[in-house]
């Protein structure tokens, strides 16, 4: 494992050449090159290390087909690869053909970045995103999150980057994630509500967390929590990372394991830090995305593979805040932090 930090900042992602949704290799490559651009415009030393998880016998590794950093350039690429012998050896690997949250994990114990973000393929970042990261404001004992701007799947592959970014900023079909007026709104009349509805009836004891005197407190940090889509931007230094033990490899499906994450760094004290709407993440939409996929066949979806509900998260995160403490779910080794796995390095020749 890195004994010490030779990057600003570890991009951590996953993903198989598989095609999935459709045109998953089209928008990886976008991804890349997006961040090759913007990683050289805005000068911040960083590496993308991309856990190919499960890798199709039939299709080329992503190394072959993804774009290389040129002289010049700020960001390095690893690839690691994860092979078959491994999934298979996980409970409904038949169902889920890449557990995208130990990927993640695995890119994790191996990152060489002071920060540490955990994102996914197929997202632009907007350029206010991107100047956030290069002002080398970001603390230990903070998670950093920010909006995701859904924007077309007809997005036009064959432009530059920067008409790409003003395609998207024109073209937002929906946007998820705090920090909206809505969501400050609607916190702040909650707050006046439980606060009134307290001084009206003291006996009055909120039903699920009227025994705990700090109630009304736990209440407020998860309507707080910013976990709308936190799967594609989670932030926080490798330390932080570590002392949360990355996510619960759980053997499911990885939807709301990403809230877990944060819900342990918030019991453990970490602060959140939402950035500003502009400072957003662009994501193209997909056949298979989770918020836009066609509700009827959700349903199916959902019965198909393993996953956990969102009750359920609720309720263990309450009893994580309550009692500010981890999850105990990982084992020392997570992130299969004692494999030895093929991995590829390619590295600016100025680096």
């Amino acid at each position: 494992m890195p004994a010490s930090s030779i990057y600003d900042l570890s991009i951590i992602a996953t993903t198989r050449n598989d095609n999935h949704g459709g045109d998953m290799l089209q928008r990886t490559l976008l991804f890349v090159k997006g961040l090759l651009y913007q990683t050289r415009k805005y000068k911040i030393k960083s590496e993308l290390i991309l856990v190919e998880w499960n890798p199709p016998d039939d299709k080329p590794l992503l190394k072959e087909v993804l774009p290389q950093p040129k002289s010049g350039d700020f960001l390095s690429i690893r690839y690691i690869i994860v092979p078959a012998s491994v999934h298979t050896k996980y409970q409904h690997a038949d169902k889920i053909p890449l557990f995208q949250m130990i990927a993640k994990n695995v890119g994790i114990r191996r990152a060489k970045g002071r920060f540490i973000l955990c994102t996914n393929v197929d997202l632009l970042f907007s350029d206010k995103l991107m100047q956030e990261l290069a002002n080398r404001s970001l603390q230990p004992g903070t998670f950093y999150r920010c909006n995701r701007a859904d924007v077309p799947q007809s997005i036009p592959y064959e432009k530059s980057i920067p008409e790409l970014l003003a395609f998207c900023r024109r073209h937002i079909l929906q946007r998820l994630g705090k920090h909206t007026y809505i969501s400050l709104i609607a916190e702040r009349v909650y707050a006046v509500f439980m606060y009134t509805l307290g001084l009206l009836f003291p006996w009055w004891k909120e039903a699920g967390l009227g025994r705990q005197p700090n109630a009304r407190g736990i209440k407020m940090k998860l309507i707080r929590l910013d976990t709308d889509a936190c799967g594609d931007f989670t932030l926080m230094s490798r330390e932080d990372w570590m002392d949360i033990e990355g996510y619960a490899e759980l053997e499911a499906y990885s939807i709301h394991l990403d809230s877990l994450a944060l819900l342990v760094a918030t019991a453990l004290g970490k602060k959140q830090h939402t950035f500003p709407p502009s400072a957003c993440t662009y994501h193209i939409s997909h056949e298979d995305g989770w918020e836009l996929a066609h509700p009827i066949k959700k349903l199916y979806q959902d019965i198909e593979r393993p996953m956990l509900d969102w009750s359920t998260v609720r309720r263990a995160g309450v009893y994580l805040l309550e009692n500010q403490k981890k999850l105990g779910i990982n084992a020392p080794n997570w992130g299969l932090a004692d494999h030895e796995f093929e991995e590829f390095s390619f590295t600016p020749l100025n680096n």
